[in-house]
């Protein structure tokens, strides 16, 4: 857009102010012929991936291979159509033409090629191209074009499970739980339920919240389940959040569950039952005998008395 308007300026015979040696209308001339007369030196996008709030590096994928002195070379990158991301002019770095979210955040490896673009946010996401135009004899020509797509990650937390029921579980009633995970990008794919008794673990897959920060831009998901357990077994419940086919998953902490079914219970009351009893007999006994063995040695004690 900012193109548009500089061409739009010069029909309209309007004066565009050089800057070190050249104008902004250079700098938009020297894009537009790089993207539209040589399209095929881009071959392929290459995939960056950065944290949130690092640094963030984008080769320009230059092999130099004449060994090119960069005095001799004039390196752009730009995001999308419209965006001055960083500029090299003949070895000298210029901030004059970039956008301003990137003003005192780009710096140029001049060794590796490589732009280093610092604490890289969600909004700088998207694909950046490096154009490197070599100071001929004649007029400055494009020899390289590069192109890299830029991603976000932020980690998410542990999973972590929560029982929506109060009070103890019961036989044969139903078990809500929550499953719930905050502050990542991107959006994960989904959230499995892992349900394991008796060495068999079941896979369950329900709906998942998403919601996204309007600030942040950070997802939080969660998902639920409601399902009645087996009882007189242990039952062990993950939460399985799944980040994507390159980042991997996040497990939560395994939430175990035993409960104890009618005949369990009734079988508690029959053995502890009894048991109670012989245990406050043999109380009782003891007391008696030590009660008996005490009055014995009072007596005698008396009888000893009486004699002196």
């Amino acid at each position: 857009m900012a193109c548009f308007l500089l061409l739009k300026a010069v029909k309209n015979k309007e004066v565009l102010a050089p800057v070190h040696g050249k104008s902004v209308m250079e700098v938009c001339i020297f894009f537009l012929h790089a993207m539209i007369l040589l399209p095929g030196i881009a071959a392929n996008v290459h995939q960056v991936k950065s944290f949130l709030n690092h640094t963030a590096y984008l080769s320009c994928y230059f092999p130099n291979s004449q060994k090119t002195d960069i005095k001799d070379l004039r390196v752009f990158w730009q995001k999308g159509a419209i965006e001055v991301v960083h500029e090299v002019y003949y070895g000298q770095e210029i901030h004059d033409n970039l956008s301003p979210k990137y003003v005192n955040r780009t710096k140029m490896d001049m060794d590796k090629w490589t732009l280093q673009l610092s604490n890289a946010g969600i909004v700088d996401e998207g694909q950046y191209t490096c154009i490197i135009q070599h100071r001929d004899k004649g007029s400055p020509k494009v020899i390289h074009k590069s192109e890299c797509s830029l991603h976000i990650i932020a980690n998410y937390s542990q999973p972590e499970i929560a029982q929506l029921n109060t009070g103890e579980p019961k036989p044969n009633a139903y078990l809500n739980l929550s499953c719930s995970s905050s502050g990542g990008y991107p959006e994960p794919k989904n959230m499995t339920w892992l349900i394991s008794h008796e060495n068999i673990t079941y896979r369950r897959m329900h709906h998942m919240d998403v919601s996204q920060d309007a600030v942040t831009k950070l997802y939080n998901v969660t998902t639920k389940l409601n399902i009645t357990v087996p009882t007189n077994t242990l039952t062990n419940i993950s939460c399985l959040l799944h980040l994507g086919e390159q980042l991997g998953s996040l497990v939560s902490v395994p939430l175990g569950i035993e409960i104890q079914g009618e005949e369990m219970e009734q079988v508690k009351i029959n053995f502890f039952g009894p048991l109670i009893a012989v245990i406050i007999l043999i109380t009782l006994l003891l007391g008696f005998v030590i009660l008996k063995k005490n009055r014995n040695i009072s007596s005698s004690n008396q009888s000893v008395s009486l004699a002196v």
